[in-house]
């Protein structure tokens, strides 16, 4: 049986646009607030004049334009791709708990850079600048090969486990293996190289500015196109692969859809950003609870703001350490997230569905 709801959607009250409506002017205040807020305090107005005008306090404009924005920019874009990965992780494996961090997708992604960085003699987000705008595409296929290869490997395991909650153990096994190989690596690996390495697996969102930003905007467009392409498969699909087959879908193309959009957007942002944990399996679920819908049509947009918001939170909250110094994102977004994988497993039909 799966574990996700495969009913018709529930009639709202409300009507979708207005949702939508609702979503996005939640958006645009958590993305003004996220721009706001920091070490440094700037005011609303000063913000609105260096955004609508470009004037103000130099200092706060450089803060602002070179800093803050970019920051926000990236936030958006993490929030966007790690949820509809995540939500794609769960349809195709039917699956609450699924998403790219748990299933060692992300692990996969960490190996491909890994193979890079540790190679290249330097290593962190903000020594990836170093490697160029070429080095920033070397590194995002690297880590894109790395992901779908642990996606790949996981799938043809599947063809032969029926139950779900194995599939998430393997996962969870095949990405410690996939750990274990970093690991060696960074072993073998200078001291300067290996503190770099661990920085970076902590999870930032300010090491992306300027040609990176775009580059990593065109990698996560990319795998959130492939994703609305691959919608009545997915419907489909959580429907189960055999009524999937009788309506007409062909099962392997659609698996290697999602493989290729997954892969591209775990591996972009886990190359710019390091391994951020808990969005993907966090938001998916909320978007189904608060919206009750099981349409991908609805669900991939609904997540793509959803996702955005909470990043943009997550990014605001890391900012107010007393220190002035920027915590980092992985340590906010577990605690947003974990709460959220207790509710799913304590949940009650969760819990019937599991036994």
């Amino acid at each position: 049986m799966p574990l996700l709801p495969t009913h018709p959607s529930k009639p709202r009250s409300v009507p979708l646009r207005v949702l939508y409506s609702g979503l996005f002017v939640l958006l645009l205040l958590a993305f003004i607030l996220d721009i706001a807020w920091g070490s440094v305090s700037i005011p609303l107005p000063a913000i609105g004049k260096i955004l609508f005008s470009s004037q103000g306090n130099p200092t706060w404009q450089y803060i602002v334009e070179r800093i803050r924005i970019p920051k926000a920019c990236t936030a958006v874009l993490v929030g966007c791709g790690l949820s509809v990965g995540g939500l794609q992780m769960q349809t195709l494996f039917r699956n609450p708990l699924a998403d790219p961090s748990v299933l060692g997708i992300t692990s996969g992604a960490s190996l491909g850079v890994a193979a890079v960085m540790l190679s290249t003699g330097s290593m962190g987000v903000f020594a990836i600048r170093e490697l160029g705008i070429s080095g920033s595409w070397l590194l995002i296929a690297a880590s894109t090969a790395g992901s779908a290869l642990v996606m790949t490997l996981i799938l043809a395991i599947s063809s032969s486990v029926k139950s779900n909650v194995m599939m998430l153990i393997i996962g969870v096994m095949i990405g410690n293996i996939t750990l274990s190989v970093v690991s060696i690596w960074q072993y073998f690996s200078a001291p300067d190289q290996v503190k770099d390495f661990l920085i970076w697996t902590f999870g930032s969102l300010g090491g992306v500015n300027g040609g990176h930003l775009s580059i990593l905007a065109v990698a996560v467009g990319t795998g959130l196109v492939l994703s609305f392409a691959g919608s009545k498969m997915l419907d489909a699909l959580l429907l189960g692969e055999n009524y999937a087959r009788s309506m007409g879908l062909t099962v392997r193309r659609a698996r290697l859809l999602i493989v290729c959009s997954t892969s591209v957007l775990a591996g972009s942002i886990t190359t710019f950003c390091g391994p951020i944990g808990f969005i993907g399996i966090a938001v998916p679920f909320l978007a189904r609870t608060i919206f009750h819908a099981s349409s991908h049509r609805v669900l991939t947009p609904v997540c793509c703001m959803m996702g955005a918001v909470i990043m943009l939170l997550c990014d605001a909250i890391s900012q107010q350490a007393r220190s002035g110094s920027v915590l980092p994102i992985n340590v906010i977004t577990a605690l947003i997230g974990s709460p959220v994988v207790i509710w799913i497993i304590a949940g009650r039909n969760n819990l019937k569905r599991m036994g």
